[in-house]
């Protein structure tokens, strides 16, 4: 007898005694009823055993093969486990990046942690949604690889994947006026009140908001920063005030109450980049910048 005979014609063994058929054996295996009858001879051969007594409306295990049967299903239940043990540890042995990103470029951060876990050597990222204060502070610590975050980009960090969200829409409560206006320009603004960041850096885009709005307008401050633009809809549906919205949300969020309406407001964008520090650079994070730039050019 061979001394080993291949996990697979155990495995069509195991098969084809509990179908007691070797078509439906061969189906459940995607195989050919030949390459399992195949199969199930050369096991034969390497055993010198009969496995199963065949006839032209039956197949029914020999006493050789029911004797069998248990120890091929343990064998086989035994490197099932082996199987999956190898997966994990070579899972829990993967490197791993941990990145945070803002809310809104989500799809981004996920479209890059599929590409990275497709690649070979496979790298692992745990994704963290983080407003700019949260991500700056994660990367401070350390708690972070990398960040997806808005500028201003912190002093000190090396960046790189820039790119630009246009923010070219006026999210509107259903009900107000200009909630049927077929576009809105920052003069048609006066006595309401635009929700904002009471963070807003020079050359940003809400302090170039605040320049174009000036005079009676009403800039209101929600938070230190407006990071989950998904959640500050609610706001405006509340009647708190109008929120100018970037493309990904407009194209991305349906909502009853409340109105996407075009704002023509000029060439109004928020900058966003990959950022880390340079004390802290791997092999991984370089090849997370690259997929990245990569899935900015590529769905």
């Amino acid at each position: 007898m061979d001394p080993s005979p291949p996990v697979r014609d155990i495995q069509c063994f195991a098969l084809v005694a509990r179908h007691r058929s070797f078509s439906r054996a061969a189906a459940e295996m995607g195989m050919s009823q030949p390459a399992m009858s195949q199969a199930i001879a050369r096991l034969e051969r390497a055993l010198r055993l009969r496995l199963f007594e065949r006839t032209s409306r039956e197949v029914r295990l020999s006493p050789s093969g029911a004797a069998l049967l248990p120890r091929a299903e343990a064998l086989l239940e035994t490197a099932d486990a082996f199987g999956a043990e190898a997966v994990r540890l070579a899972a829990a042995q993967r490197p791993t990046i941990r990145l945070a990103y803002a809310p809104l470029v989500g799809g981004l951060a996920a479209r890059v942690a599929r590409r990275l876990a497709r690649r070979r050597p496979a790298i692992g990222v745990e994704l963290r949604a983080a407003g700019w204060s949260a991500a700056t502070a994660a990367l401070e610590a350390g708690d972070v690889s990398a960040a997806i975050l808005a500028a201003p980009f912190p002093l000190g960090l090396t960046t790189a994947a820039r790119f630009h969200v246009p923010v070219g829409h006026l999210a509107v409560p259903v009900g107000d006026p200009l909630a049927t206006a077929a576009t809105i320009r920052p003069e048609r603004l006066a006595g309401h009140r635009v929700l904002a960041p009471r963070n807003r850096p020079p050359g940003g885009m809400w302090s170039r908001l605040a320049g174009l709005l000036g005079g009676p307008h009403r800039l209101h401050a929600v938070a230190d920063e407006i990071d989950d633009f998904a959640a500050a809809l609610d706001l405006v549906a509340a009647g708190v005030g109008l929120l100018p919205v970037p493309q990904l949300v407009v194209g991305s969020i349906r909502r009853h109450d409340v109105r996407f309406v075009p704002f023509d407001a000029g060439d109004l964008r928020m900058a966003y980049g990959l950022g880390w520090h340079p004390d802290r650079v791997s092999g991984e994070l370089l090849a997370l910048a690259r997929t990245v730039q990569e899935s900015l050019w590529t769905r």
